[in-house]
């Protein structure tokens, strides 16, 4: 009886738990900029450079703030007192300021005329070292993704399904012990009882 309880309440909870099985839980490709994120970044090696350009969300005619940090390859140690040049191969009239703010940090100030993607060639010259790299897929007008809240209703929902399995369970369980005391066989009279009916006869 024990046994047939619980086979029946572990079919009822299995329910939800296969329907969750098929759901997509994001194996898929993932995003270069990761939801929630707040900042782009586009990075670039050279055999003697490592270059990071950090922005936030940029608009095409409106003044750029970027941040770039340049190290050493090999060693990961950050460039300090380096000379930067920055062209854009999409428009070869723009201009750009860098300033250093701390040791391998630099800021670069400047404005991007139009919504769409750009490219840096960053022309690096560092004591005896010199170096050319291009940063590609600089996207002016582009919004940072948003991550999504998981819905609220779907997590009460899944809830009360779940309560909802549990009194279902607990109700047939009642029902099957109810019939089956009912269809358990009568005791039989014992033979010493009839023995002592018919001695008082």
């Amino acid at each position: 009886m024990k046994q047939l309880l619980i086979l029946l309440l572990s079919v009822l909870l299995a329910g939800p738990a296969l329907a969750h099985g098929g759901e997509d839980h994001g194996d898929g490709p993932k995003a270069a900029t990761p939801a929630g994120a707040t900042s782009f970044s586009v990075a670039a090696l050279s055999e003697q450079f490592e270059v990071l350009l950090r922005y936030e969300p940029l608009e095409g005619g409106q003044p750029a703030d970027l941040r770039l940090f340049l190290s050493d390859y090999a060693t990961n140690a950050p460039i300090r007192g380096a000379k930067l040049t920055l062209t854009n191969p999409e428009d070869a009239a723009l201009k750009w300021a860098v300033t250093e703010q701390e040791p391998g940090i630099y800021l670069v100030e400047g404005e991007f005329p139009a919504n769409k993607p750009y490219s840096f060639a960053l022309n690096i010259v560092a004591g005896e070292r010199a170096d050319l790299v291009l940063l590609e897929g600089i996207r002016v007008g582009e919004k940072l993704p948003v991550a999504e809240a998981p819905p609220a209703a779907a997590g009460l929902f899944s809830s009360w399904q779940t309560i909802a399995a549990l009194l279902g369970a607990f109700g047939l369980g009642i029902g099957l012990t109810v019939l089956l005391l009912r269809r358990r066989p009568a005791a039989p009279i014992s033979t010493s009882t009839s023995a002592t009916h018919e001695n008082h006869a």
